[in-house]
């Protein structure tokens, strides 16, 4: 060992859905950052940070990239511009799958000047009409410049390349981050993020875009932890849905939840959901700010 620290900013970016979310919690090896099959799930930067005795790299899941259509858009947008400035190394994922020119479409707005590794994902459901080789050999003919890899971040197939390619570039330095810190954000706010995730898995259509998470208690108690959550709607007929007939939605809503957050504190946890409607506060500056969607 010569003692070299190498220390960085790895942040990821890619289209709504290109399984960047399910990369991080690979990378880490932690569940940090939650999934869905639906597109916008992520709306925050969310640094996760994965620390080992030669080198510290704190990496950056960043909201999928949109046409911003409202303030809390504008608010994902401003995550994804952040990440874009602090930079070492950037990670474009692209779902192999889609056609290439949506990446083009992403270059272009992104405008990198730092090593990119451009990570192909989902090979696991190409089809077999193209050979993977030729498809990669378009990719490098396209992005001459730009660190390849074809992956599959949900079986793991090639993962285990991307982190060796990391360190090739990543820059030596002090690390940022303590070595027992494993993100920048606290209990309270994954534990948000764990409601919002089972809404994305019970309810269809426009709920979950519509939905936010505040928690309003966190209580940690000798045998347990109590803890109270409102989650936010837009209109009556949303709430309705969310509780469901009889409560029965907002029941299975609490139950999966608990679930989740129990395996996430791992302890005992008493959880109470209340449904709030606040018509339009994904275009009010105040409701946004006191929901967590600081600029």
């Amino acid at each position: 060992m010569d003692g070299k620290f190498q220390s960085g900013f790895v942040n990821i970016f890619g289209a709504p859905n290109a399984g960047k979310s399910t990369l991080l919690n690979l990378l880490l090896g932690e569940r940090l950052v939650i999934t869905s099959s639906k597109v916008q799930t992520t709306r925050h930067r969310i640094l996760g940070i994965l620390t080992e005795p030669n080198y510290q790299v704190v990496f950056s899941d960043t909201p999928g990239i949109i046409e911003a259509k409202y303030k809390l858009h504008e608010k994902m947008m401003s995550h994804v511009k952040s990440a874009l400035e602090d930079a070492d190394i950037a990670i474009l994922m692209h779902d192999i799958n889609k056609p290439a020119e949506n990446l083009a479409e992403l270059t272009g707005m992104l405008k990198l000047k730092v090593p990119v590794i451009l990570i192909l994902n989902k090979i696991d459901r190409l089809s077999g009409d193209v050979p993977l080789a030729t498809v990669l050999d378009e990719y490098a003919k396209t992005y001459p410049k730009w660190n390849l890899l074809a992956v599959s971040a949900k079986t793991k197939q090639n993962t285990d390349k991307i982190l060796p390619l990391i360190l090739k570039f990543l820059p030596e330095a002090p690390p940022f981050y303590t070595d027992d810190n494993i993100s920048d954000r606290n209990e309270r706010f994954f534990v948000s993020e764990l409601v919002r995730e089972q809404i994305y898995g019970l309810y269809e259509d426009e709920i979950p875009y519509h939905a936010a998470v505040m928690i309003q208690a966190f209580e940690e108690k000798s045998t347990l932890t109590v803890i109270k959550a409102d989650i936010i709607v837009s209109r009556e007929t949303q709430k309705m849905i969310l509780l469901g007939k009889g409560g029965s939605m907002i029941k299975q809503l609490g139950i999966n939840s608990r679930k989740s957050i129990e395996e996430f504190l791992q302890r005992k946890v008493h959880l109470e959901l209340f449904v709030k409607v606040r018509p339009h506060w994904r275009d009010n500056e105040n409701h946004l700010r006191e929901y967590g969607y600081n600029s």
